[in-house]
């Protein structure tokens, strides 16, 4: 991954008086998984459309394979696969007849588009549906269909929009993992647009936080929380065996217990819930918070080293609004 794929530098589109994507600068390299990252209205589909040469943009520019899609989106349609949220097909044809039709419109001969069709629809899991109607697969069977569709032209990249939408857990699971085995073993760069968090985090290399048109913030998962939660970038979770049987004595222990634990050298503070203590740090002392809660004479239910997470993190920016830029 060593070379930028797509650049995106000052970019912004304006709907009248609206702006819809604002001054975005942003790079992706090649062979990496990028997830963009917002709630609907973000400006994420609108991004997506400039990269794809569909709408113009205002200022700034957008080069994907180092070619302007402005000027040249033909160009980069030849070289960009795009699955848009609600892929459509002809459901009275099977989907192997669909894959194939696009075949024969990227100018492949009728041979070579029925081979290429019947081994990306058994890449994508589909074996056992290629002569099945489009309109009788699921949800999950019509992305998987499209993704091969994507893919019949050879793209440098893929660009999933909304990819996950509407499909099962386990489908979504399979799905991506699918879209990750591609990138590793074609080199494929993929660009996810999505608000789906949890499913983003577990394959993209890298994600960027979109709002109000504006990128926020980009960068790993690990980057971002140390950014972030930097004051406290430990945060161990322990649950206490109280050894008093008075509930009057409860709330004395837990406040013993608490000053006991920030005299531990690394420890920022602590914030007490019913009988759990939050403890947040500024290095991993799980070792010796184990050993002053069982030092105090109460006992330890468990101790849980929190990592923070997409989750985490999205809350956090979105918690302060755009004070995080």
């Amino acid at each position: 991954m060593d070379r930028n794929i797509i650049e995106l530098v000052g970019l912004t589109k304006q709907y009248g008086s609206f702006t819809a994507v604002d001054q975005l600068n942003l790079t992706i390299k090649k062979g990496e998984i990028f997830g963009l990252l917002g709630p609907n209205g973000a400006g994420k589909s609108t991004t997506i459309l400039m990269m794809l040469g569909l709408t113009e943009p205002a200022s700034g520019s957008v080069r994907v394979c180092g070619i302007n899609s402005t000027t040249n989106p033909i160009e980069v349609k030849r070289r960009v696969g795009y699955l848009p949220e609600d892929v459509g097909f002809y459901d009275d044809l099977t989907g192997l007849e669909n894959l194939v039709f696009t075949a024969r419109l990227n100018n492949m001969s009728n041979k070579t588009a029925v081979e290429k069709s019947r081994k990306l629809m058994v890449r994508v899991g589909l074996t056992d549906a290629m002569n099945k109607k489009a309109g009788k697969y699921s949800r999950g069977m019509r992305q998987r269909l499209g993704l091969a569709d994507v893919l019949i032209k050879n793209p440098e990249v893929i660009i999933l929009d909304e990819p996950t939408l509407g499909i099962d857990p386990t489908g979504v699971k399979e799905f991506l993992e699918l879209i990750m085995k591609l990138s590793k073993e074609e080199g494929l760069t993929v660009l996810i647009s999505s608000h789906h968090l949890h499913q983003v985090q577990q394959i993209c290399d890298r994600v960027g936080l979109f709002i109000n048109g504006k990128l926020i913030a980009e960068g790993d998962i690990a980057t971002l929380s140390q950014k972030l939660f930097s004051n406290e970038p430990y945060m161990i979770e322990a649950g206490v065996i109280l050894s008093s049987k008075d509930e009057t004595d409860n709330s004395a222990t837990v406040t013993k217990v608490s000053d006991m634990l920030k005299d531990i050298s690394g420890v920022i503070n602590v914030r007490t819930e019913n009988n759990i203590l939050y403890i947040g740090c500024s290095r991993d002392v799980t070792p010796d918070i184990a050993r002053k809660i069982v030092e105090s004479g109460n006992g330890l239910n468990y101790l849980v080293k929190k990592e923070y997470g997409l989750d985490d993190i999205y809350n956090r920016y979105f918690e302060g609004g755009n004070n995080h830029e």
